[in-house]
């Protein structure tokens, strides 16, 4: 579907990008504008109907009639599936999505754990507007890959991931020499700057309030209105904590909140935004020419995320972005809270491996992984699973996202419906299997309810994204995903995570702190019951030696293949580092 741009909003004159005057503030304390990368990272849907050809005059429409229907400013599921002709199921999700990635925590929104939370709490219609707007978003366009001949015979072309949905395989990613046809972290942002430079007039628009009897800036943003566009952007640089909009803007800093200013000029606000969104990519562009130019550091915050060494891994952080763990293959990999500096981490182009990320997490991303086991330790608002092939993933999460990926299995511990997009094949869930001591502490951390786990009831939605810039076929938009299947209770068995570090970081937490179903549970119950009857049995049949030899031959024989049929060969890995 194409990115239109809607008409112009009325009293709002663009200046010029392209002029020389930069903002005081981004020049004089080194703060940048930068756009939020968790909702177009975390919040975009492929449900059509939230693309809307004219944004601005449908959304201004939404606005009227939203406003009208409640006087909070906020609204419930039912009244939003009403005014947007879609399903109550589709309209809460859009709540359930959107709180996810909101930017005031202190929003109610943000803690409703249950369907009913969230129908009495409903999401803010400001908040609401900003979100569907953004939905018109397209992702960035992978750049040519330069030596296509030579991947072309390492992946069938029958290929699930061939086609419009993926430019290559995880495994073409990982074995092509060259990898730098993924955008980078500032190709990214610039992208989604520029996105923003384009549509801020009309997002500004719809938000602003209409002064009756003016005629000239008859539109104008109160200092609570204004804090919303801090759901798209943010003030801040490398190793400083974001700093809100209003507390940098010119217009709203330093108000005193027992009175608040007063309103500015929507025009006034507009320039003052798109000349900092135009001194952010003149900046975004210096570093992205000093990257390729001049040699690369470690500690450089944009990373490219398919630049991947398979040789000794390597983990890459910054204060302001997410934490990097890259190229792990054929070996154990853990990272603790202690190790990561922020409150995001990306696994990217991991293979043949074991991956423990035992921490409090916000968000969490895993991209184009293969034949691996990674276990992420509680993710409070949203994990992203993509182009990943026979991977097993663990986690306890507030929510989940899984898109484009074939026969993984996910042992899921999720207070939201998993939610299935784009070309999945021959995906399994699976309750959550495993525990460490600090898991507990974590879930509380970032407010994971182990009563709620809704594992078994994942949504499929549309095989082809809108927000993809690769090119679609026509007619196949509204076909629906493939969903996941319930692994069969006789595979389910506990995953058990090694106590590398002793009792240096003892916790509480000496179970599976989710309820097993019941098939589930018996069937657990009835493979320990198993083992401790042939241990039972070993111990007390009289052998001569060359018969226990035997048996202990034939034992490693049917361990072996069943290590290598169920895919926990890659826990051995972890006894490398004992």
């Amino acid at each position: 579907m194409a990115d239109t741009a809607a008409e112009e909003p009325p009293h709002l004159e663009l200046p010029s990008t392209s002029s020389n005057s930069t903002t005081k503030t981004a020049s004089s304390t080194t703060n940048y504008l930068h756009p939020r990368r968790e909702p177009f990272e975390h919040g975009l849907l492929p449900i059509p109907k939230l693309i809307f050809p004219d944004a601005t005059q449908t959304l201004s429409h939404l606005k009227s009639t939203l406003l009208a229907a409640d006087s909070s400013n906020r609204v419930n599921p039912v009244t939003l599936a009403g005014a947007l002709q879609i399903s109550i199921d589709h309209s809460r999700l859009i709540l359930e999505t959107l709180s996810s990635v909101l930017h005031d925590d202190s929003d109610p929104l943000v803690n409703a754990k249950t369907p009913q939370e969230i129908d009495s709490i409903g999401v803010n219609v400001f908040d609401l507007l900003v979100y569907l707007y953004i939905q018109s978003y397209k992702r960035l366009l992978p750049k040519g890959h330069k030596d296509s001949a030579a991947v072309a015979d390492v992946w069938p072309s029958t290929s699930a991931f061939d086609g419009f949905l993926s430019a290559l395989s995880p495994l073409q990613l990982v074995r092509s020499n060259s990898r730098r046809f993924m955008p980078s972290q500032a190709d990214e942002e610039a992208h989604q700057l520029s996105y923003l430079q384009k549509h801020l007039g009309n997002i500004v628009s719809l938000l602003a309030d209409c002064v009756e009897g003016e005629v000239e800036d008859s539109l104008v943003v109160s200092m609570d209105i204004f804090e919303h566009i801090g759901f798209l952007l943010y003030f801040g640089e490398k190793g400083l904590e974001r700093s809100p909009l209003s507390q940098i803007s010119p217009f709203f800093a330093n108000s005193d909140p027992d009175m608040p200013a007063v309103p500015v000029p929507a025009s006034q606000v507009l320039d003052w935004l798109l000349e900092n969104v135009a001194t952010a990519l003149e900046h975004i562009s210096e570093r992205i020419s000093l990257k390729e130019n001049g040699p690369s550091s470690a500690s450089d915050q944009d990373v490219t995320m398919a630049d991947v060494s398979t040789s000794p891994a390597k983990a890459l952080t910054c204060a302001r972005g997410p934490s990097f763990i890259e190229g792990i293959s054929k070996s154990s990999y853990l990272k603790q809270a202690s190790d990561l500096k922020g409150s995001s981490v990306k696994v990217v182009n991991c293979h043949e491996s074991v991956i423990y990320i035992l921490a409090p997490l916000r968000y969490a991303t895993v991209y184009g992984c293969s034949d691996a086991t990674i276990v992420l330790g509680a993710v409070g608002k949203a994990v992203r699973v993509e182009h990943c092939e026979r991977v097993h993933l663990i986690t306890a999460a507030k929510r989940i996202c899984i898109a484009n990926c074939r026969e993984c299995v996910f042992f899921l511990g999720v207070n939201q419906q998993p939610l299935m997009v784009g070309d999945n094949h021959k995906l399994q869930v699976a309750p959550y299997n495993t525990f460490y001591s600090q898991l507990e502490e974590h879930m509380n951390q970032v407010g994971i309810d182990p009563s709620i786990n809704r594992w078994d009831e994942p949504v499929a939605l549309g095989v082809v994204d809108p927000h993809d810039s690769l090119s679609h076929p026509a007619g196949v938009s509204d076909v629906q995903a493939e969903s996941a299947t319930r692994l069969d209770p006789d595979q389910y068995t506990n995953f058990l995570i090694p106590n590398w570090w002793g009792d240096e970081f003892d916790g509480s937490t000496k179970d599976n702190p989710f309820t097993l179903p019941h098939a589930y549970l018996a069937s657990q119950q009835r493979n320990h019951k198993n083992m401790e009857e042939i241990k039972q049995i070993l111990r007390e049949t009289p052998l001569e030696d060359s018969r226990k030899r035997e048996l202990s031959s034939a034992l490693h024989v049917y361990f072996k293949d069943w290590l290598y049929a169920s895919g926990n060969i890659r826990q051995l890995y972890c006894l490398q580092g004992e």
